[in-house]
C-alpha cells in the first residue's frame, strides 16, 4: 500500500491499483475542517480526479471516536466577517471536490460525522457505517445552515419533510436510527466500517471503469429529472460506453466464460 500525503492533515493511499483511500487524518482535532485542511482535501480531490487509474474511492478518519466534526468553530471562533468570506470558496472547493469525482466513492463512517463531517458522507455515493456512528446538520444550532451541501444533499436521501425535522431541530442521529431513515446505507459491527466500505470498494472495482464513470454520471445527472428528461441523460450515458473498449471487451470476456481485461477507455 502507498501513501501520498496533501499536507499534514490529508492522504491518499493506494489498494492495489484501481481502489484509493482518501484519508481525513487530523486526530486531535476530531478532522475538524479548518481552511487548511478544507484547501488539502480540495488538492486530494482535484488529483484524484484527474487519475484515470483510480475508479473507487473510499473516505476514512484515523480517529478512533470521529469521522469529521465539521466546520473547525474554535479557529473560526477568530475569524472577521472578512476572513470568513475569504474562507468561504475554500471550503466549498473541499466539499465539492468529493462530490464531483467522477468514480464512485464510498464513506466510511464511525463516531461523530456532524455538520460537515456528515455533509462530506453525504457527498459520496454510498455511505458505511458503523454501530458507534452519530450522524446530524446541527447547523442552526450555531447560528448558521448546512453550507457544505447538506440542504440540498440530504432531502435527496431521505425527502424534504424528513431533512427539514432533521436540520432545523439540529438534532443527532445515532447508528440503528440513521439506518432505519436512510441517512445511512450499509450498517455494520463496530469497527468494521473501514473493512466493509473497503471490500465494497474492491468489489465495485471489477466493473468496466467507463462504465462506472458513466453510470455515475447519469445517476447525478439525472436526479430530479421528469421521466423523459432522465431517459435522454441515460441515453446519453449510455452512448458514451456503447462504443468503448471496455465494452467490447465484457462482451468477449462473457463469451469467452472469462474475467474481463478492462482497457479504460
Amino acid at each position: 500500500m502507498s501513501e501520498q500525503r496533501f499536507g499534514e492533515w490529508i492522504a491518499v493511499r493506494r489498494h492495489g491499483a484501481h481502489v484509493a483511500e482518501l484519508v481525513l487524518d487530523r486526530p486531535k482535532a476530531m478532522n475538524a475542517v479548518s481552511s487548511e485542511l478544507a484547501a488539502r482535501l480540495a488538492e486530494a480531490t482535484g488529483a484524484l480526479a484527474a487519475d484515470d487509474s483510480v475508479r473507487v474511492v473510499v473516505l476514512t478518519s484515523t480517529h478512533e471516536r470521529a469521522f469529521c466534526v465539521g466546520a473547525d468553530l474554535k479557529e473560526r471562533n477568530s475569524f472577521t466577517d472578512a476572513d470568513l468570506s475569504r474562507q468561504r470558496p475554500h471550503a466549498r472547493a473541499a466539499y465539492t471536490g468529493v462530490l464531483e469525482l467522477p468514480m464512485p466513492t464510498v464513506a466510511a463512517v464511525h463516531g461523530f460525522a456532524l455538520g460537515g463531517g456528515f455533509e462530506l458522507a453525504l457527498s459520496c455515493d454510498v455511505i458505511v457505517a458503523d454501530s458507534t456512528a452519530v450522524v446530524g446538520l446541527p447547523e442552526v444550532s450555531v447560528g448558521v445552515i448546512p453550507g457544505g451541501g447538506g440542504t440540498q444533499l440530504l432531502p435527496r436521501r431521505v425527502g424534504a419533510a424528513r431533512a427539514a425535522e432533521l436540520i432545523f431541530s439540529a438534532r443527532r442521529v445515532e447508528a440503528a436510527e440513521a439506518a432505519a431513515l436512510g441517512l445511512i446505507d450499509q450498517l455494520v459491527g463496530e469497527g468494521q466500517d473501514r473493512v466493509e466500505a473497503l471490500a465494497l470498494a474492491a468489489r465495485i472495482a471489477a466493473n468496466s471503469p467507463v462504465g462506472l464513470r458513466a453510470a455515475k454520471r447519469a445517476l447525478r445527472l439525472g436526479h430530479g429529472l421528469d421521466l423523459r428528461a432522465g431517459l435522454e441523460v441515460e441515453d446519453a450515458a449510455w452512448r458514451s460506453v456503447a462504443f468503448s473498449g471496455d465494452r467490447a471487451e465484457g462482451v468477449a470476456a462473457f463469451n469467452e466464460k472469462r474475467k474481463p481485461d478492462w482497457p479504460g477507455r
